[in-house]
């Protein structure tokens, strides 16, 4: 079935009250909330909308739809007003799931490690592979933070060491240690999704045996690791920085991505009393913070 679709911009604020008038009042089959300025999506709590500082919403139609009724109904909500920007666009009839899975691709980080969506061949049948699908929970290797994080661990010695993931999403970079060699990999996340998605995740590896799931607050007392991975936000990393550098074993390491290059000295000295710093890696805006602990 062909179909229409109209785009409109709002606000944090008003995104929600918009998108009912459309679907309540103006007969939208289905709204969809876009990042108007393009910034990583990170998966909600249950039960809350995490919405961008401008989002674009986006309404689908039926191609018969008589749109210039729809804009009518529209511009008499107070929210819009007579002559509020949108585009309305026609959209192809496809296979939309074919589509979605075509622009999911095996990567390869560093030398040996592949992350391969479950419907294509494995590339290097030798390598290190993480069979990963993209789902609920943030974290498909697509993200350069991601990359960042899985180049780092792809890249340092793994075996026998135990990790902590800090905020662990999908699960990616757990399944990635312990196929990489780690001995045991405790994720940690505040959302409840995020450890059903890694548990699935982990069992599909192989290698749920070796990973550990908590909510912050059910995580074991004096928790230590080797190795500590933390990918999430600048914000969270600077306010949360004496609870992870608690986490490191003396002589361990640690990386922190999900940091803009502008934040990344910032974030950089809420740890270095602790640590040393060895580096800051940039992937186009985006950067890693390598450290130890001597």
């Amino acid at each position: 079935m062909p179909w229409i679709q109209i785009k409109l911009n709002a606000t944090a604020q008003t995104a929600e009250a918009i998108s009912e008038v459309l679907i309540e009042e103006a007969g939208a089959l289905c709204v969809t909330f876009l990042d108007a300025k393009d910034t990583p999506v990170f998966e909600p709590m249950p039960g809350e909308t995490r919405l961008w500082g401008e989002t674009d919403i986006v309404a689908l139609y039926d191609a018969q739809t008589d749109m210039q009724a729809v804009l009518d109904i529209l511009k008499k909500s107070p929210l819009l007003g007579p002559d509020f920007p949108h585009t309305i666009e026609p959209l192809e009839d496809k296979d939309w799931e074919r589509a979605w899975m075509d622009n999911f691709k095996p990567m390869r980080f560093g030398e040996r490690l592949w992350v391969c969506p479950s419907w294509c061949d494995v590339p290097e049948p030798d390598a290190v592979n993480v069979m990963l699908d993209p789902g609920l929970a943030f974290g498909t290797g697509t993200h350069p933070t991601t990359a960042l994080c899985l180049e780092w661990l792809e890249g340092i010695d793994l075996k026998g060491k135990t990790i902590i993931d800090f905020g662990c999403g999908s699960g990616i970079l757990s399944l990635a240690a312990l196929l990489l060699g780690a001995e045991k990999v405790i994720g940690i996340d505040i959302d409840p999704q995020a450890l059903q998605a890694s548990k699935a995740n982990a069992e599909r590896n192989g290698v749920a045996d070796k990973l550990f799931l908590y909510l912050p607050k059910d995580q074991p007392d004096q928790l230590k690791a080797d190795i500590v991975v933390a990918n999430i936000l600048a914000g969270p990393l600077r306010e949360l920085s004496c609870v992870i550098k608690d986490l490191i074993k003396e002589g361990g390491k640690l990386a922190l991505s999900g940091i803009l290059d502008s934040q990344a000295q910032g974030v950089a000295d809420c740890y270095k009393d602790a640590l040393t710093i060895d580096s800051i890696t940039l992937k186009e805006e985006w950067c890693r913070i390598s450290a130890s602990k001597l």
